[in-house]
């Protein structure tokens, strides 16, 4: 039997100052959502628009969020202790999962005024916003959306989940402010009860990406299964190596970004100790060699024709 831990990184992210990744993220994320957010804010109040208003609110939870995606990857990237032998990448699914909780109370705040202007039916006394808003719904679909693709890029990179949820936050932003200036341009035209709508389609937009950060995080903190894709991938590569008669059993886990793998293999019995050994060496240093996100392999040999698992004799 071998073990061996390993801080994998992707074939790309090999020759990336991830600090300095992570740092130039968090930097352009908090700077962004602070101007947008205070320019939205600006514009809401100046331009009578409650869907504004509510997206500016939502862009300002972005600043904290970034804040608190920060924080899990700078804490999931400690090493290895006594007191966390498997290292703390579980700890950036803890702060995905808070970001989650975050985005799912602004949504339903903003959601809220929205409703109840909808709900009172007192059209009329809504002022219709100013073309102040309408600009600044379309500033603020452009700013996100560049957000979003710049920080999705480099958390692929880096293989950051926290930062992957900043990113579509960032894009459900832009979303939201696609509703903000469907809403304004309807209450500009006559309907002024179409600024609330967008209020309400923004709550919509948000809790919709609260509870896929949140079910994210909680699949990789209750060591779910690769799948079964993944793992016969897996088993492909693994009945492929030299000297491995079959794959006996394979179980994969999540544990935050990072795979756990038990393999059972087999091999000739006529082989030495030591001979058996070097097989399982091979595989397992391929095995992470040809899948980068896999941090932990335990290879438990089995001799070809009497195979035995870790749970008794089969």
């Amino acid at each position: 039997m071998t073990t061996r831990n390993k801080e994998a990184n992707y074939p790309d992210s090999r020759s990336i100052d991830e600090e300095a990744v992570i740092r130039r993220l968090s930097l352009v994320s908090i700077v962004g959502n602070a101007v947008l957010s205070g320019f939205k804010l600006f514009a809401g109040i100046a331009g009578n628009s409650g869907a504004m208003i509510s997206d500016s609110i939502h862009s300002f939870s972005d600043v904290l969020t970034t804040l608190i995606a920060w924080v899990g990857v700078k804490v999931s990237k400690r090493a290895a202790d006594n007191a966390h032998p498997y290292g703390h990448e579980r700890l950036e699914c803890v702060a995905s999962l808070f970001l989650g909780i975050v985005l799912l109370a602004t949504g339903v705040g903003v959601g809220k005024a929205g409703v109840e202007n909808i709900l009172s039916g007192k059209y009329e006394t809504l002022a219709a916003p100013g073309a102040v808003a309408l600009a600044a719904a379309v500033i603020s679909i452009a700013g996100k959306e560049a957000m979003y693709w710049y920080t999705r890029y480099y958390a692929k990179l880096i293989n950051s989940a926290a930062f992957m949820a900043d990113a579509w936050h960032h894009r459900s932003d832009a979303l939201s402010s696609v509703g903000s200036l469907i809403g304004i341009g309807g209450a500009m035209l006559g309907f002024p009860v179409m600024d609330s709508a967008a209020s309400v389609a923004i709550c919509v937009f948000i809790i919709k990406v609260s509870y896929d950060i949140s079910k994210d995080a909680l699949v990789k903190m209750l060591d779910t299964s690769c799948g079964e894709d993944y793992e016969k991938k897996l088993e492909e590569y693994v009945a492929g190596q030299e000297d491995v008669v079959k794959v006996d059993k394979i179980r994969s886990r999540m544990f935050g970004n990072k795979v756990y793998i038990d393999l059972e293999i087999s091999v000739d019995g006529d082989k030495s100790l030591r001979e058996a050994h070097d097989v399982a060496e091979r595989v397992h240093h391929g095995v992470e060699r040809s899948f980068s996100d896999v941090k932990h392999v335990m290879i438990h040999v089995n001799p070809a024709g009497n195979v035995c698992t870790l749970s008794g004799k089969q």
